[in-house]
């Protein structure tokens, strides 16, 4: 994985942002987007929508890490998966 950091301007809300994040998670958000049928900006748009307190790289790296750990989950998995699913993570 590269150290790296990519920046995008998006905005959200009428208001212009920076979000800087490696390569990588840009390119799995890009997919998690076209699988939600949505642009990269609306994805980031509601990931802010739900991130609470925390800065918005970090709302979408935690995004892309429960997207990862569903998709990966075995069926009925009560463990971290469940945990996600339910909020906690």
């Amino acid at each position: 994985m590269t150290r790296d950091l990519v920046k995008h301007s998006v905005t959200i809300a009428g208001h212009r942002t920076s979000i800087s994040l490696e390569p990588e998670f840009w390119m799995v958000l890009r997919d998690i987007a076209k699988r939600n049928n949505r642009s990269l900006g609306a994805e980031i748009a509601a990931i802010d929508a739900e991130r609470g307190t925390r800065n918005l790289s970090s709302a979408i790296r935690v995004r892309i890490l429960q997207d990862a750990l569903v998709k990966n989950a075995p069926q009925g998995d009560g463990g971290v998966a469940g945990m996600v699913v339910s909020g906690f993570v």
